[in-house]
């Protein structure tokens, strides 16, 4: 069962720390990794467009994001080509009709060790980073910002460039 695997607790926050012999990154915060801006779509643009500006800047994948910023999830290169091509969506369409709607976010305060664990089962983590927003009012809520993508070979280029000796 997940809830007594020592990793998805983890991956979900209900533990922090529970390998005995961890590598020297370990707990190192995510922060440290050298984690490039992200390239954020919006949920109106299409398919079409989607395709054409990740092509365009060199991105894999995007976060679409509303513009309240909400986190909606991820859109793909290959999965938007994917479904396409299967007939699934049309370029017109707009990418909420091809995003993973399921992925894990992850703080900048957060250890490596967890992502590690993430990284297990995902392909990528939303960084993220939360906020204070005040409206005109006075009231405030906390708001979730989207820092960057990180994947298996941001922390794999992390710990090989900075191993210990």
């Amino acid at each position: 069962s997940k809830f007594v695997n020592d990793k998805w607790m983890i991956k979900n926050g209900f533990l922090n720390d529970v390998q005995e012999h961890k590598p020297w990154w370990w707990n190192i915060k995510v922060q440290k990794l050298n984690i490039s801006a992200p390239l954020i779509l919006l949920p109106e643009v299409s398919c079409q467009k989607a395709i054409d500006i990740l092509q365009e800047k060199g991105y894999d994948q995007a976060p679409v994001v509303a513009e309240s910023g909400l986190i909606l999830g991820m859109v793909t290169l290959s999965n938007t080509l994917t479904s396409v091509l299967a007939g699934k969506a049309e370029f017109s369409d707009p990418v909420t009709k091809v995003i993973y709607d399921q992925f894990s976010k992850i703080g900048l305060e957060d250890s490596l060790g967890k992502l590690s664990c993430i990284l297990e089962n995902d392909h990528f983590a939303i960084v993220v980073h939360e906020q204070m927003q005040f409206d005109g009012n006075g009231s405030s809520l906390m708001k979730q910002m989207v820092f960057g993508v990180v994947t298996a070979m941001d922390l794999l280029t992390f710990v090989s460039r900075n191993k210990k000796k």
